[in-house]
């Protein structure tokens, strides 16, 4: 890689250039960690109990008027499910979830800075004697969920479904007397890739019976087994405004700087007279990948409904997490200073399929959950057991090859650091000019290469944290320092930061020369030196002799 600015660079730029990096990398940490509320908000709503007037048909409840638990239309609606009374069947109990709550006797608004919401949906089952809850027990549940931007405004239906969920209860022996409730796992609801709406209505029912379409009589037994259900809550999670903000406003910033550079430093390749390398294609590649996720296209989502945005920005980001990775093992493998001809691509085709196979199986598992969610959103590969199976075993390969890749990583720079150490051996062979050089390049390539496995650890584990939505109920209490935050905008930061930092070091330099006319120089320089030294002997030698 002879002639980039890396190995051309003077060591007090080099280190000015570093510090500001640094101070830029920092500033991104403090601006999430300060700057940036957490990432989720949570809203627990427990389930108004409204009753239908009569006992509708399952088929045509989605077509009929909604429930709604406060303001204009309030429904009738009872305290419990026993003040209904024994007349009243389960067909005629809707539940009414309306988001979001009012404050402090202010009626609040959704907002599209919100950008997705997701539900999951939590039962409260109490211990019967007689009515226990059978093992792998299926809830039926009769769902639509509705919006609107105004009180006075009928509800739009966004989704009307059945569905089916597996419940998870426990109970102690010691616990099971009349009253005590069972201790049951949350069961995923809904999820939308959008916040369209300033509010959210939610109806629920838990049907025991349908009815035949022409006898008009029930026909088929529903929800027997699950227990005598109390009341139902439904969490709610949607992303902080605050931290949308502070999002989108550093996606605007980067996207601008970095195809700025990228434009430079492929400028500056095509004014070689030689082609292209391949660690240079690697990062033209890279910092490509980087633009697309920089592209602040989100913006559009604050006047414009768009259900898949949640879809397309996973995809973006495994674009870039693919090319990220790809861009590892070449860079690797480019710096490995072995006997094996590189500088292309087919060099490196078992370690890129490997990535190439990983990326395809979370894109399978993103299509089977995200996908089908745009056209329904109370789909959830894990409600059913073979599903569960199917998408613990995706997310369990993705964090296997995550791990197998980061270990094999440190295998290549360790092999590359190796390497460096045998050159290491031929340098006490040569003259003390170029031993300082060379010196001067494996110190600033080990330095590199440490910060691509910090980089690539850091990357790994904002993959891990990135598949955990927060929320209060998960990570605790709200800190004045928000560390979630703080590490999702830091290493965002960071990848732009170590993109830039590639981009420039390794343009050319226009000091470059080839390695012929380096080592020419070098061998003036020397000689120079020589001759220099040995006239100021020759000329001291003379002023001795005439003072004599």
């Amino acid at each position: 890689m002879g002639g980039v600015i890396l190995e051309n660079l003077s060591n007090r730029k080099l280190i000015g250039l570093g510090v500001l990096l640094g101070l830029l990398l920092l500033t991104f940490f403090l601006v999430g960690g300060l700057v940036a509320p957490t990432p989720s908000n949570v809203s627990n709503v427990l389930g108004t109990i409204c009753k239908e007037k009569s006992r509708t048909k399952s088929a045509a409840w989605y077509k009929k008027t909604w429930y709604t638990p406060r303001g204009p239309g309030k429904c009738e609606s009872a305290n419990t499910l026993d003040e209904l009374g024994p007349d009243v069947h389960n067909n005629q109990v809707v539940f009414a979830f309306m988001i979001p709550l009012p404050r402090d006797g202010h009626n609040l608004q959704m907002s599209s800075w919100f950008q997705h919401i997701t539900s999951v949906l939590d039962i409260n089952i109490e211990y019967q004697e007689g009515n226990e809850i059978k093992e792998n027990a299926m809830v039926s549940l009769e769902l639509k969920l509705g919006g609107r931007n105004k009180d006075t405004e009928p509800w739009t239906l966004i989704a009307a479904a059945e569905e089916i969920r597996t419940l998870d209860c426990s109970i102690e022996q010691s616990l099971k007397t009349h009253g005590q409730q069972y201790n049951c796992s949350v069961l995923p609801l809904f999820e939308l890739g959008s916040c369209h709406y300033s509010f959210y209505l939610l109806n629920l029912r838990l049907p025991t019976f349908d009815y035949d379409e022409i006898t008009e009589e029930h026909v088929e037994g529903k929800n027997t087994g699950i227990g005598k259900v109390v009341d139902i809550w439904t969490v709610f999670i949607n992303q902080n405004g605050g931290f949308t903000k502070v999002w989108f406003s550093m996606k605007t910033l980067m996207f601008p700087t970095v195809l700025m550079v990228l434009c430079w430093f492929w400028r500056r390749i095509m004014m070689l007279e030689r082609k292209p390398n391949l660690l240079e294609k690697a990062l033209l590649c890279l910092g490509i990948a980087l633009t697309q996720l920089n592209l602040p296209i989100e913006w559009f989502t604050l006047w414009f409904d768009f259900p898949f945005m949640l879809l397309l920005s996973d995809i973006r980001q495994g674009v870039f997490y693919s090319f990220l990775m790809c861009f590892w093992i070449i860079f690797s493998g480019e710096h490995m200073m072995d006997q094996v001809e590189r500088s292309r691509l087919v060099q490196y085709w078992k370690h890129l399929s490997a990535v190439l196979f990983g990326c395809i199986c979370l894109f399978v598992f993103e299509m089977c959950e995200r996908g089908v969610q745009l056209t329904n959103p109370f789909y959830s590969i894990w409600s059913t057991d073979a599903g569960s199976k199917l998408a613990l075993g995706f997310v369990v390969l993705a964090g296997i090859a995550a791990c197998t890749y980061f270990i094999f990583l440190c295998y290549m720079i360790f092999k590359v650091f190796r390497n460096i150490g045998a050159k290491k051996n031929s340098l006490p062979q040569m003259s003390a000019i170029r031993r300082k050089y060379y010196m001067g390049l494996i110190y600033r390539f080990k330095f590199l290469m440490l910060s691509t496995l910090i980089c690539a650890a850091m990357t790994v584990i904002f993959f891990i944290i990135s598949q955990v939505s927060e929320s209060q109920w998960k990570w605790g209490e709200e800190n004045s320092l928000e560390y979630t935050s703080a590490f999702l905008c830091g290493v965002y930061g960071m990848w732009n930061l170590y993109v830039i930092a590639l981009l420039v070091l390794y343009a050319p330099s226009h000091k470059y020369v080839s390695a012929a006319d380096e080592d020419d120089s070098l061998d003036e320089q020397i000689e120079f030196t020589q001759i220099a030294s040995e006239s100021s002997a020759l000329a001291s030698f003379a002023r001795k002799a005439a003072a004599d």
